[in-house]
């Protein structure tokens, strides 16, 4: 689950709050130090050039040119190619562009692009040899470069190796200036294993895979990994808001509302080109900058039918988003065009931008898709354009890098639409609020493609006449929650009432899927969130976000009790499992295993009652930790498994066998457990008699000093005894006494 920024202000980040001599980046600033040289900021050197002739020479500049050009504009007499004494060139050329802004595109585009079979392209600026030239740095005769020695680094991931053997997942908790990451122990006290103060200014977040964990600075992101939670890559972006990484960790996005500012002293990473920019797309393998971008000013939006234009959010986040194998990234242009840009050269695919007149949104597939009959390789990505005078409002589903809509949809009566992909990319689903022809009634209707069989047909799950405020797939599955309601919806002093509805399959023959129904629906709510297990299932939904209500139900779609006679052809069994309730409530969120939910109260939201709660996936509380000025939690990810599809069928046909194995772990853990209380309290029992027995002497010690009896117990009996009559024998003294039980008066006349 992405973390939540909401807490994040303008006025939250100046630079007066930062340490900026936190972070030292002496070494990167004098790495990429920039000087320009004025004057020669148009030019590039070409090298890796083949060896040629004179008359060889123009057939090469052709050729040249036309990879040149692609980046920026030049001509034949702007390439000046040096020749030696016998004739022949020498594998170098000089090459002008019309601008600076095109040279360093050239730079950033060309060098290392293949140019036949056997030569490679060099491009670097001319005043980038100019000044490493000047300052020594490029030496006059050639040294063969120093090999270092090997060193072996920690292996960041070796977060999967839990040294327990107990299969448990880390997490990481922010609280007060403190950020600590833990080994999850169910019931016991979490293991700690590195907690450090100032850790980060702003929040923390862990990549996707769980490799890195990153920490945000006034200079910038810094990622941490390992065994020993070293320093692994440095961003310096300064005043960075917000980062977001590709699928796959390759490539980090980070984003800053001041416009970058290059000093005169030049920066340790970014150039002159990126000068006024907000964004800027790093490569994590090298940490060097691949382009950066300008904020784009908010649009003023294409005349539409009812409400679709509706005004965008200041700053959209993300405002990259990335293909399912990080070969492309897509920004949009909201109302006019979506650009789609190749990976690692940051060029435009095929030079031009997606034209789509009023297009509102887009998403990528989560996942690489495998549509019927198409071979070919292809990326998916849906939009979604509103009503344009007589046009109907359109769903697109488009092929990257073809650009082929493979599929479209016409809509009418269009209010707003909301594109949600299945986490593997199978299914899409439209939610398409609609309003009457007054406009004063809505209704919402549910168009889900199935993406993988042919033709991609489309299918009308279900007209609701309430306004649908949240829509979640199962991952990996085909079942789907909603949650709706019949009042307005914004801020409102009392949170409206609710209805969470569930969704499945019909049953059907082979291994078609077919079409989807109602299954269920829960009147009278608070609800107004849905949180899945990763491995699908298991639910939980819950009220967040509110101060009079704070529930947390889970439920089982796959119940292995009796199923109603209504659900029989369904491929669901529905069945709440447990309700639980977590005061103040801010987040959500399923550790990777699908075992644990942790639920917690950040004080970013609210100072009341802060802390966290841990839940097992049946509901059952597990631990409960109030926690004062407690701010995040996030659970580390995991990579992908590397078990193949048949290997997890064997797992899972042979699950009770490994059940006995990890049942009697689980026994002799807890039997161990209990050896080590009787141990511990055997132990304070026996620290306890020998501090009565040290006390006991000490007292007798001073008894004989002061003369007192050495047993005062004996010295009582004895006291008594000479009470006791003369003969010895003893006295018996009665007494009898006398009690009104019960007293009545009665008046004889």
């Amino acid at each position: 689950m992405a973390p939540s920024f909401d807490h994040l202000r303008d006025e939250d980040l100046d630079e007066d709050d930062f340490d900026m001599d936190e972070v030292d980046i002496s070494d990167l600033r004098e790495k990429y130090e920039v000087q320009l040289e004025q004057g020669y900021d148009h030019f590039v050197v070409i090298d890796g050039l083949p060896v040629v002739d004179q008359n060889q020479k123009p057939k090469l500049v052709k050729f040249l040119l036309k990879k040149l050009n692609t980046v920026g504009k030049t001509r034949e007499e702007l390439i000046f190619m040096p020749m030696d004494e016998d004739g022949k060139s020498m594998s170098f050329a000089f090459v002008e562009y019309s601008s600076a802004a095109e040279a360093a595109a050239a730079v950033r585009q060309l060098d290392l692009v293949p140019l036949d079979k056997k030569h490679t392209l060099r491009v670097n600026k001319l005043t980038d040899v100019d000044r490493y030239g000047k300052e020594g740095r490029i030496a006059e005769e050639y040294t063969p470069p120093k090999i270092e020695e090997f060193q072996e680094k920690e292996h960041l991931r070796s977060f999967m190796a839990d040294p327990s053997g107990r299969g448990r997942d880390q997490f990481v908790m922010f609280r007060g200036e403190s950020v600590g990451v833990f080994w999850n122990n169910e019931k016991d006290v979490p293991e700690n294993i590195v907690d450090r103060q100032h850790w980060t200014e702003t929040f923390v977040q862990w990549s996707p895979l769980g490799t890195y964990l990153t920490s945000v600075h006034a200079q910038g992101v810094q990622l941490w990994g390992g065994a020993s939670w070293t320093r692994q890559r440095r961003f310096a972006h300064p005043f960075v808001n917000l980062v977001a990484f590709s699928p796959n960790e390759k490539y980090l996005v980070t984003w800053s509302n001041r416009p970058i500012s290059i000093p005169d002293e030049g920066h340790p990473a970014l150039s002159l080109d990126d000068d006024g920019k907000n964004y800027v797309i790093w490569d994590i393998e090298t940490s060097k900058p691949l382009r950066s971008f300008a904020q784009l000013d908010a649009p003023a939006g294409p005349v539409v039918d009812g409400a679709a234009a509706k005004a965008p959010a200041k700053y959209p986040w993300p405002a990259f988003k990335w293909s399912a194998d990080d070969k492309y990234v897509a920004r949009l242009t909201q109302g006019q065009s979506i650009s789609v840009y190749e990976l690692p050269k940051m060029n435009l695919l095929d030079k031009t931008t997606v034209k789509l007149e009023g297009v509102m949104d887009f998403e990528w597939a989560p996942a690489s898709p495998q549509r019927e009959g198409v071979k070919t390789y292809e990326q998916l990505l849906c939009f979604w354009t509103p009503e344009i005078g007589s046009n109907p409002a359109r769903v697109g589903l488009m092929s990257i890098p073809s650009k082929e809509i493979v599929r479209s949809l016409n809509l009418f009566s269009v209010t707003d639409a909301k594109l949600h992909w299945q986490s593997e990319g199978a299914y899409l689903c439209v939610k398409v609020d609609r309003h009457s022809k007054s406009k004063k009634s809505q209704a919402t209707t549910l168009e889900i493609f199935r993406v993988k069989e042919k033709g991609v047909p489309v299918e009308v799950v279900d007209t609701i006449k309430d306004t649908v405020i949240n829509f979640a797939w199962e991952p990996k599955g085909d079942r789907f929650v909603i949650i709706n309601t019949t009042e307005p919806v914004g801020a409102t002093a009392v949170p409206p009432k609710t209805s969470v509805a569930f969704f499945c399959p019909e049953k059907a023959k082979g291994n078609a899927v077919g079409n989807f129904k109602h299954l269920r629906t829960l009147e009278k709510k608070n609800s107004n969130a849905i949180y899945w297990s990763p491995k699908g299932r298991f639910v939980v939904i819950a009220t967040v976000h509110n101060q009079q209500s704070s529930d947390l139900d889970f439920f089982d779609l796959d119940f292995e009790g009796d199923k109603p006679e209504s659900d029989k052809d369904l491929t669901a069994n529905l069945q709440l499992m447990n309700t639980a309730d977590h005061y103040g409530v801010t987040d959500v969120e399923w550790d990777p295993s699908g075992r644990f939910v942790a639920t917690w109260a950040s004080s970013w939201k609210h100072s009341m009652e802060n802390g966290y709660h841990l839940y097992d996936f049946k509901g059952e509380q597990l631990r409960e930790e109030p926690i004062e000025k407690f701010k995040q939690w996030q659970w580390r990810p995991r990579p992908p498994t590397l078990l193949t599809k048949e290997e997890q069928k064997t797992i899972r046909r042979n699950l009770r066998e490994y059940s006995r194995v990890f049942e009697q772990e689980d026994a002799e853990r807890i039997n161990s457990a209990d050896v080590a209380v009787v141990e511990e309290r055997r132990r304070l029992l026996e620290e306890w008699l020998a501090w009565r027995a040290a006390m006991e002497e000490e007292l007798a010690e001073e008894r004989e000093i002061l003369g007192l009896p050495s047993d005062p117990v004996a010295e009582l009996l004895n006291a008594k005894t000479a009470q006791l009559a003369p003969d010895g024998e003893e006295k018996i003294i009665e007494e009898i006494m006398e009690e009104v039980l019960e007293e009545t008066e009665e008046i004889v006349q």
